[in-house]
């Protein structure tokens, strides 16, 4: 559902966007069977084994048919100008509001929804595409590390807590996917041919180097919460491989801006992409958290705050308290007392094991102990689907016990009023009026915690900026 394969060949059964170019939503189809001139045999394989692994890793796949239209289109320009009139790539859009992409061997490229928000016009997201095409038809592709992103006291509570047996669990092998990240001087090799790649299929050719400027602006941003680490954590020197993109623009097409940018039509292909997290993998509102689509929620103690990661909800307590809330694939036969003892956890005492139900969900808890930290860790099945609470502590006392029973007892199933709650939060594009400047289009977004700063990064502005009255900007809502 929602991939988008893009190719120069003819495709059955889908829409046409030219003679050559065509776009279909194929689902978990096999992997492309032309894929770019000099691909090893092997990658295909990779790219196959690792496509469903990428897609779960990272929250599924986001479908959206005018942005799928888009980076079709996109793609099909950057094949030609990359001489790769056979090949096919397959493109997915994933639904993570992380800014990344990256390319598997094979043919496979992706890119996040949380790229295609901060983009502004075709030549940017153009630029990520052709630096990611490079990448594999310069034969760099690897398989990349898909990390969870929490805090610094849950990475230390995640790394005690798995000393046991982690084969069967699923959420931990989908964090711990080992994919190796490209070299500084791949990266560039890569940029140097993105660039070239783009500017031969008429995008502007420094856009490379002003969309990196916008993604490390938004690193920055976005530092508190995930240690603003994506598509630029393993790149080179940001400042540095702006200039060299700069350079090579340059080199390669002289100095004035050429090629197209197609703001508009950009904007028009994003106008309602969801924005940060996605409801279909829970929303956080306040101590709450809400699963529309599992229809569950519980609320974490006073004290706590929570995240919501690809793999795993985590809230840190100011005293060095934390709690890992997952899901585990568990087969329906095997009981969850058994389940609890089976060695995926590391020090649990077997004998705390308990068996209770609270609000008619079958549950299993226990305590577990290491060298530094203290576990309450419960499991309970909902629908056929096996889900646990990982509390930890330095040490064991009255109000962690009642904390953590508290968020077992506060698990249940969804109410009319819980989903009431959720909003969903969006990219909507918004016309500039004679008489506003940045300031005032920032201030739409007052209502979103930093939204006035966001506003300007997403569109590439600093406070002050004037705006062009009749063009369009981006501003993020709740809906």
């Amino acid at each position: 559902m929602g991939l988008v394969a893009v190719s120069l060949l003819a495709l059955g059964a889908c829409t046409s966007l030219g003679p050559n170019i065509a776009v279909s939503k194929t689902g978990d189809n096999p992997a492309p069977t032309v894929v770019p001139e000099g691909t090893d045999p092997e990658d295909v394989v990779i790219g196959r084994r690792e496509h469903p692994r990428i897609i779960a890793a990272y929250g599924g796949v986001y479908s959206d048919r005018p942005a799928e239209i888009m980076v079709a289109r996109i793609v099909g320009r950057l094949l030609a100008a990359a001489n790769q009139p056979n090949a096919q790539f397959q493109v997915t859009i994933l639904d993570s509001s992380e800014v990344n992409a990256f390319a598997l061997p094979g043919g496979y490229i992706y890119v996040t929804r949380g790229i295609l928000a901060l983009a502004s016009d075709t030549s940017e997201l153009a630029a990520v595409l052709a630096h990611e095409i490079a990448h594999v038809t310069l034969r760099h592709a690897r398989a990349r590390t898909d990390r969870t992103r929490t805090s610094e006291i849950v990475d230390r509570v995640i790394t005690s807590v798995f000393g046991g047996d982690t084969s069967t669990d699923a959420t931990a092998n989908r964090t711990r996917e080992s994919m190796a990240a490209f070299s500084q001087n791949q990266e560039l090799e890569a940029d140097k041919e993105g660039i070239k790649f783009a500017g031969k299929a008429g995008y502007d050719p420094q856009a490379a180097a002003r969309f990196l400027g916008v993604m490390s602006r938004f690193a920055s941003f976005s530092a508190g919460d995930n240690g603003g680490e994506g598509f630029l954590s393993s790149h080179p020197s940001t400042p540095a491989r702006i200039q060299k993109a700069l350079d090579t623009a340059t080199t390669m097409f002289g100095q004035s801006q050429l090629g197209e940018t197609d703001r508009d039509g950009y904007l028009a292909s994003i106008a309602g992409l969801t924005f940060g997290d996605s409801p279909a993998q829970g929303s956080i509102v306040g101590r709450r958290f809400i699963h529309t689509a599992s229809k569950f929620a519980f609320t974490v103690p006073e004290g706590y705050t929570l995240q919501n990661s690809q793999s795993a909800v985590v809230g840190v307590a100011g005293d060095g308290e934390a709690v890992r809330f997952d899901s585990a694939d568990v087969q329906a036969n095997v009981p969850l007392a058994d389940y609890l003892r089976s060695g995926w956890i590391a020090g649990l005492k077997a004998d705390s094991v308990t068996t209770q139900s609270y609000n008619g969900i079958e549950m299993a808890s226990g305590l577990a102990q290491t060298d530094q930290w203290f576990f309450r860790v419960s499991v309970m099945r909902l629908d056929g689907q096996v889900y646990r609470f990982i509390f930890a502590a330095k040490a064991d006392s009255a109000r962690f016990a009642a904390g953590a029973e508290a968020t077992l007892k506060s698990f249940r199933r969804t109410e009319a009023a819980d989903l009431d709650q959720v909003r969903k939060v969006a990219v909507r594009v918004v016309t500039a009026k004679s008489g506003d400047s940045a300031d005032s289009l920032a201030r739409q977004m007052a209502g979103l915690n930093r939204g006035s700063e966001l506003f300007y990064i997403i569109n590439d502005l600093y406070p002050g900026d004037p705006v062009v009255a009749g063009e369009k900007y981006k501003v993020v809502v709740l809906q």
